[in-house]
């Protein structure tokens, strides 16, 4: 009776004690200077099955935390200066991390921890089809048959609710939205049904409806498998939502933690009290403004799209031809007038970032786009170099849109050298300015891409696009990977840009209440049409 009894308790200390232990942890991190610490003697437990969120403004060593836990953290720049970092193993052993070598890690990883990085189009491998990632680390974890990794590759993909799972598999991460990209390593994450799954920013990329379906995803494991889930996030939307208790960091140290509901019904910390105060709320945003009517004539507008359908060809067969046509948007139309901020929502994949890639003139259309009152499509090279010089573009992802062998200040630069502006140092002046404007310190002009925070190379993206002062600037999720603090920043900057310069925006977003603070009007689409569109109070009322 009493070894029966033993047992259960000892099965209870299994299920209620803690998976993760971290322990002192400092990380340093080498540059031109000598060392610094990016994290401080941060210390913190992960019980099983519990929802841990990590939340702070970007550039506060969230993320080093979860590379240093899964010992990815980039070498030899980087390194563990003190602490341990201890998981509970499947045989209920304690395991220190930081005390394996790359072969017994490797064993771990993927198995019982994995990750979801924040940026999947630099963490899916380009030349590798979806299907051929999936079942790799199926085959490599489970000894299982090819086969047998292949079905569950596409049970997989279905639990992340991705359609036509089975012929997604040959598809290339080139080929899918961002959203479908975040999804699919998603489910590459969990197909191993690991016991700790670090989550960095999961739903950054995300539109709200999927968003939900992730966050519920997440949910329905942890219920199912008892997985213990850390959550790095700036969404205070989705840390209310999901976790369980939280941790606030500032420049690499805890500022506060505590179960989320004292967290957010009296937070003790001046830094999380600006944190909470930040967030955008609708109907309530500071940048609630009269909606601007549509009124001017053709003549006024930046830019005008008529019809404008953009089709991809999808090829198959032992003859590589053509068996599909993708209608990713069709007969789509509308015009941005100056000072004007026009918002494109919808849900991940319905053409809302095909329309901006083919408005910058990156993917080939039919339909008129007018820019300026010229048509793009009747000029010749000079013509075409001086429009492209009015609009200008942010991408969704910081990372693959900055040369990673360029310094930051030569790549915020760029485009004015490109375009003949100004002497050296006249450049380097307005560079430097303009590092000021979003947030970042002219020191900063001479760091590389890797260097920052996926926040803070979004800061960089902005400022290269405002290098040129163009007429309209497309914004493509440009603020989904900013903290709310950064965010209100950078959304007050934009504002105050728009004022100053008279600067439009085409701002592509999943974020309703961020579209509510910033846009005039806003134009709704779904499967690549648009279905409707009015001013900001028609549509959110």
């Amino acid at each position: 009776m009493s070894a029966s009894l033993d047992k259960r308790r000892e099965e209870t200390a299994e299920k209620t004690g803690p998976v993760l232990d971290i322990t002192g942890l400092s990380i340093a991190v080498r540059g031109e200077d000598g060392e610094r610490e990016v994290v401080s003697n941060l210390s913190l437990t992960l019980g099983r099955g519990e929802t841990l969120c990590i939340a702070g403004e970007s550039g506060s060593g969230k993320s080093m935390t979860a590379l240093a836990i899964m010992q990815l953290l980039p070498k030899p720049a980087a390194r563990i200066a003190a602490g341990t970092i201890r998981l509970r193993d499947a045989e209920r052993n304690d395991v220190d991390l930081t005390t394996l070598d790359e072969r017994r890690m490797r064993r771990i990883r993927g198995d019982r921890i994995a990750m979801i990085f924040q940026e999947p189009m630099t963490s899916l491998n380009p030349v590798l089809s979806i299907g051929r990632q999936l079942t790799e680390s199926i085959e490599v974890h489970t000894g299982a048959s090819r086969a047998e990794a292949r079905r569950r590759a596409i049970e997989a993909l279905k639990s992340v609710r991705i359609s036509e799972a089975e012929s997604r598999l040959k598809q290339f991460p080139h080929e899918l939205s961002g959203g479908m990209r975040q999804r699919v390593m998603i489910a590459m994450a969990l197909a191993l049904e690991p016991a700790v799954l670090i989550a960095d920013e999961p739903t950054t990329a995300l539109d709200v409806t999927v968003q939900g379906e992730v966050l519920e995803l997440l949910r329905d494991l942890q219920r199912v498998h008892g997985t213990s889930i850390i959550l790095i996030t700036h969404d205070m939307g989705v840390v209310a939502e999901m976790a369980d208790r939280v941790i606030v960091m500032r420049n690499g140290r805890m500022v506060e933690e505590g179960a989320t509901g004292d967290i957010f019904a009296k937070p003790q910390a001046t830094y999380t009290q600006e944190l909470l105060s930040a967030v955008p709320r609708i109907g309530e945003g500071p940048g609630r403004r009269p909606s601007r009517r549509d009124d001017g004539t053709a003549n006024d507008h930046v830019a005008e799209i008529n019809d404008l359908s953009v089709r991809f060809d999808l090829r198959g067969g032992l003859l590589g031809r053509v068996n599909r046509r993708v209608h990713a948007v069709e007969g789509v139309s509308f015009s941005i007038a100056p000072h004007e901020t026009l918002a494109l929502v919808g849900e991940s994949g319905c053409g809302k970032s095909t329309t901006a890639k083919a408005l910058a003139g990156l993917v080939p259309y039919e339909g008129a786009i007018r820019i300026g009152g010229r048509n793009l499509s009747g000029l010749g090279g000079d013509e075409r170099k001086a429009v492209r010089r009015d609009i200008q573009m942010v991408f969704q992802d910081p990372f693959a849109s900055l040369d990673p062998r360029m310094r930051v200040g030569e790549l915020v630069a760029e485009p004015l050298l490109i375009h003949g502006i100004g002497s050296k140092q006249e450049r380097r002046d307005r560079v430097a300015a303009l590092f000021e404007r979003v947030g970042l310190s002219a020191d900063q002009m001479e760091l590389y891409p890797h260097e920052f925070s996926g926040g803070q190379r979004q800061r960089i993206c902005i400022a290269r696009a405002l290098a040129l002062r163009p007429k309209l600037i497309i914004a493509d999720e440009s603020v989904s990977a900013l903290d709310v603090s950064v965010q209100a920043r950078v959304l007050d900057l934009l504002k105050e840009l728009q004022s100053e310069f008279g600067v439009a925006y085409l701002f592509i977003s999943h974020d309703m209440a961020v579209v509510e603070n910033i846009s005039d009007r806003v134009a709704v689409m779904y499967l690549g049409q648009i279905v409707e569109m009015g001013t900001r109070d028609q549509v959110f009322s």
